[in-house]
């Protein structure tokens, strides 16, 4: 079985001189290679196939047979990393809580250890007939977040 310490080094050599970054790196059982990357620029096929080339070029199939699968983050996909995260500081994004609680805001900003989201919330004043809605900061922990997914809004 194929090394996953030695394929994530070749992975982190070619990223290193280029925009995109790591976002999940498996290696199965029989050989099965998935490299998931992505950049705050998007990732093209030819970004893909490039990697996919490089990764093919230093690993032997005469020593280790091997399936190799290069691919962007998907946009429906739950957050994995940290760059992820910044690269969608603005936007509207959904968060299932540890406690199965579902936030949607947008996240306004990230540190290493929590984001913040700006929720609307519908509040009813005292003595008013109508709900006025304002925007709250929520400050959530990462090892209090399940998954976090850009909301996709077709307009």
């Amino acid at each position: 079985m194929l090394d996953k310490s030695i394929v994530s080094q070749i992975v982190e050599s070619y990223l290193r001189e280029s925009e995109h970054y790591l976002v999940d790196l498996k290696v199965n059982q029989d050989n099965r290679i998935q490299v998931e990357i992505d950049s705050f620029n998007g990732v093209s096929l030819d970004d893909c196939v490039a990697l996919n080339r490089f990764l093919e070029s230093k690993l032997d199939r005469e020593v280790e047979d091997f399936e190799l699968e290069v691919s962007s983050a998907g946009l429906s996909s739950p957050f994995k990393v940290l760059k992820q995260y910044e690269k969608n500081i603005g936007k509207e994004v959904e968060v299932l809580t540890t406690e199965g609680k579902k936030l949607a805001g947008v996240l306004s900003s990230v540190s290493t250890d929590a984001v913040v989201l700006t929720v609307e919330k519908a509040i009813k004043e005292e003595g008013a007939k109508r709900k006025k809605t304002i925007q709250e900061e929520i400050t959530l922990s990462f090892k209090n977040i399940k998954t976090t997914k850009l909301i996709i809004r077709f307009k």
